[in-house]
């Protein structure tokens, strides 16, 4: 390949605003989103933590390392994860919601959450800002008419079936890149024809896609980002994709997870959800001292 075809991939993304409840906040450099697993279902041992004192030092830690974000799950959605009831989820969410921003005011909160009636409530009741729905809106047929309605920010996931079913589901004709902007089209024109501004954009790595599938999508990360022409989310951290493909374990991915998230930084992801938030802000510092001020790739805000 010649650089200058080299160059072209190379497409760090600009700045982004969010209205987060009527504050409006612009992020100039990439953005870091700390996964914190209420459930004792996640596949990660070290993400799961329990409302109380255990919840309290893992946020204060998050936000200590730079977590720009806090997304906070009551619900596996791992591949074969065993169903949650709304009420128990509910149980797990909301408390922690409620004890996040009693404690951190000014802390940006999502909620991972597929259940419409979840993120009414955590937004117009428990504080919530974001909602992060790994679904696109088809678990559950009231989740894009409540976002409509409450105009907050959403995380939009590419998904096609539930946890139980989707490693089955994963026949791309036209290609996983081209299926995952063609499914995702449709719904990101409904949000915004009902005037939902702030989609930001997941592929949903692992979801519904084979492992090499998902290499094929991390490739081609540039043209989801030039398509959608939003901010991209990248959620690979310690994921099947690496400890598969490495031969390890969730424990031992994070070198794995790091070399993803700088590759996807350079290639136009604008968040990245992550298990170790010290290591990717780390990530992303030295990602954006390759990008100097005056530099044709970036603008000169986000160097």
């Amino acid at each position: 390949m010649e650089m200058n075809a080299l160059a072209d991939q190379l497409i760090p993304a600009p700045p982004f605003s969010l209205n987060l409840r009527g504050r409006l906040v612009e992020y100039t450099r990439p953005v870091v989103m700390g996964i914190v697993n209420l459930t004792a279902d996640s596949f990660y041992g070290a993400s799961r933590c329990a409302v109380g004192s255990q919840f309290t030092a893992r946020i204060a830690q998050m936000l200590q390392a730079g977590a720009d974000i806090l997304d906070l799950g009551a619900c596996s959605t791992r591949p074969g994860a065993a169903p949650v009831e709304l009420r128990q989820e509910i149980e797990l969410l909301e408390p922690a919601v409620r004890q996040a921003k009693a404690l951190y005011p000014d802390c940006v909160v999502s909620v991972d959450t597929f259940r419409g009636e979840v993120a009414r409530r955590a937004v117009e009741e428990w504080g919530a800002d974001i909602i992060n729905d790994i679904s696109g809106g088809k678990l559950d047929p009231e989740m894009l008419p409540t976002v409509e309605r409450l105009k907050a920010p959403y995380i939009l996931t590419h998904m096609r079936g539930t946890p139980q079913t989707m490693s089955r589901l994963t026949d791309y004709p036209d290609g996983v890149t081209a299926g995952v902007i063609s499914e995702l089209s449709p719904i990101v024109g409904r949000l915004t024809q009902a005037g939902v501004a702030d989609i930001i954009i997941d592929p949903g790595f692992g979801f519904a896609k084979t492992l090499e599938q998902s290499y094929i999508l991390m490739r081609e990360l540039p043209a989801i980002r030039r398509f959608f022409n939003r901010p991209v989310l990248v959620g690979i951290s310690r994921k099947s994709m690496i400890y598969n493909l490495c031969g390890c374990t969730p424990e031992d991915a994070l070198p794995g997870t790091t070399a993803l998230n700088t590759f996807a930084l350079m290639h136009g992801a604008s968040i990245l959800r992550v298990h170790d938030v010290a290591a990717a802000r780390q990530t992303c510092a030295v990602v954006r001292q390759l990008y100097p001020p005056g530099c044709p790739e970036v603008p000169a805000t986000h160097c």
